[in-house]
């Protein structure tokens, strides 16, 4: 039962670990190609719209 208890504890911190390099990157990515940044906003904005139409 140990075993079995340290390897999900293990499997659970190797995902957290990996989607927090996984926001890293991103991050790192969008702040050194500026366009991307301002295409991602733009398409949040876009869509916020969308759903806000969808809605009424």
């Amino acid at each position: 039962m140990t075993l079995l208890r340290c390897m999900a504890c293990l499997f659970i911190f190797l995902g957290v670990l990996t989607g927090t390099s996984t926001v890293v990157l991103v991050l790192v990515v969008l702040l050194r190609f500026p366009l991307l940044l301002f295409v991602l906003v733009l398409a949040c904005w876009v869509f916020t719209r969308v759903l806000q139409h969808l809605s009424k």
